[in-house]
């Protein structure tokens, strides 16, 4: 077991910035030696996602039970990070985590070596991309089209930025070179 502790990639951005789509291209072509942190959500599992899905009470459960290393809640849905990705960044492992912008503060607190990853699209690409997932009704979509959280980071955190407007495969790549070689250690 290695003593060297694992870094964190926490990638994150708007809802339509095609981040499910990048991390399962990322998973394909990356190998076993990377860690993909479990998320857990309260919400049903749609095509393109992949996380657990809790009901409320399941999450309650859980967050009160202590198995989350991060927690947060958006639009009225309850999202958590297991607190395995704790053992695999003790044992040495990259571990990449899809997280909330809002909670990104609250990452780099916990973990203060985290390389984070901002997938951004266009507004117009934003728009498409939610309608044709069909998840939301149209006023679930505007209110996820209206939100902005301010991306307050400190100075000295780490942030890699990727438009994702265009194909997935240029947007992955860079994905792929980011998770490979974070700024952090260079």
């Amino acid at each position: 077991m290695s003593t060297e502790t694992g870094k964190l990639i926490y990638v994150m951005g708007p809802s339509g910035a095609g981040k499910d789509s990048l991390l399962g291209f990322v998973r394909e072509r990356i190998g076993a030696q990377v860690m993909f942190a479990h998320r857990y959500i309260t919400r049903p599992v749609s095509d393109g996602e992949n996380h657990v899905a809790l009901t409320h009470e399941e999450f309650a459960a859980r967050l009160a039970s202590g198995v989350f290393s991060m927690h947060w809640e958006s639009l009225g849905l309850h999202y958590g990070i297991g607190i395995e990705i704790d053992a695999w960044l003790t044992r040495g492992l990259p571990v990449v985590v899809n997280g909330s912008r809002q909670h990104a503060p609250a990452a780099l607190e916990r973990y203060p070596f985290t390389q984070f990853v901002h997938i951004h699209a266009s507004p117009t690409v934003l728009a498409a991309r939610l309608e044709r997932r069909g998840r939301e009704d149209s006023r679930q979509m505007e209110a996820r089209l209206a939100r902005r959280p301010a991306l307050a980071l400190p100075e000295q955190a780490n942030v890699i930025t990727i438009d994702n407007s265009g194909l997935l495969a240029d947007a992955g790549q860079q994905l792929l070179a980011a998770i490979n070689h974070p700024t952090h250690l260079a």
